[in-house]
């Protein structure tokens, strides 16, 4: 069970392991676009390109649908961001349904735990498997896997590893509970701590504060959503920077501009444009922003 891309390599190493997957539940395909052509999950069009039982489900209190997964009597489900399950269904499985959380649980949990790792400046995070029960991500650990972060990951590179490291834990997982060489381990609640989903006034860039913490922002937020801020009253998407612990000016202020480069004061230091994307342009470097740009050293950012 799964919907985004992020699932896909769990999906591939299921198919191809040992196991018998008797089907792929995702979202139902959308109307997208002018031509109003039906699209499916990332997940959806995987399931069709291995010719696997795709099963897709609009709503999962659908008597009809929890019919059809109790038909296959399966002894587990693999659930990978997904959806959350109600408990009639996570009274089918024999086994309980699996779920491959993308930090070490007890820390992080909720919908955005690779985004709020980045947010906080971590060098290290991690991937759980544990059985779902009915408050969200509480359950039993299964097995986890440390992941370092590097200085240079962003969301999108780190979501990569985390996808990649965590098919093989997945299937490690699965091998193990067929096994019986598993002993799911309680959570410690009193180390839990959360990652709520991101909202677009968590991308905004808040100058007052640190560039360090401005910088983990953008990191955390490219390629997708983008943090931003406001340049001549237009909004700016910034997906790459770098930042320095010195400061040349107000907050706000741009402190240093030529026809290549532009830094900003913050809160604390200062922090380097690389690479950004003006309101209505593509994706571009900042020395290609700069060329159409009339700005000068000690302008405004933000509101």
């Amino acid at each position: 069970m799964g919907n985004p891309a992020i699932a896909n390599p769990v999906l591939h190493v299921v198919h191809d392991s040992r196991h018998d997957l008797l089907g792929v539940v995702s979202n139902g395909p959308k109307e997208i676009g002018r031509g109003r052509s039906f699209q499916h999950t990332a997940v959806g069009k995987l399931a069709h390109e291995l010719g696997l039982n795709f099963i897709p489900v609009h709503s999962l209190k659908d008597e009809s649908f929890r019919a059809k997964l109790k038909s296959y009597n399966p002894d587990i489900f693999v659930v990978v961001a997904f959806r959350i399950l109600p408990k009639s269904l996570l009274e089918i499985p024999r086994m309980g349904a699996v779920n491959l959380h993308t930090s070490l649980l007890p820390k992080y949990r909720g919908a955005a735990p690779i985004q709020h790792a980045l947010l906080n400046g971590d060098n290290e995070t991690g991937i759980t498997t544990f059985l779902i029960e009915a408050e969200i991500d509480t359950g039993a650990i299964l097995l986890q896997k440390k992941i370092s972060i590097s200085p240079k990951d962003n969301f999108g590179t780190l979501s990569e590893k985390i996808a990649d490291a965590g098919a093989n834990l997945v299937l490690k997982t699965l091998d193990q509970l067929d096994e019986g060489l598993i002993q799911p381990t309680p959570q410690n609640d009193k180390l839990a701590t959360g990652a709520p989903k991101i909202t677009q006034e968590m991308c905004k860039i808040d100058w007052s504060e640190s560039a360090e913490k401005n910088h983990n922002k953008v990191r955390a937020f490219s390629p997708s959503p983008g943090a931003y801020t406001l340049l001549k009253g237009k909004r700016v998407k910034i997906f790459n920077t770098s930042l320095s612990f010195e400061r040349a000016g107000t907050t706000g202020s741009i402190s240093l501009l030529d026809k290549n480069r532009m830094a900003v004061n913050c809160g604390a230091g200062q922090l380097e444009l690389l690479e950004v994307q003006l309101e209505g342009k593509r994706r571009m470097t900042m020395a290609e922003c700069l060329r159409g740009m009339h700005i000068v050293t000690g302008d405004s950012i933000g509101e």
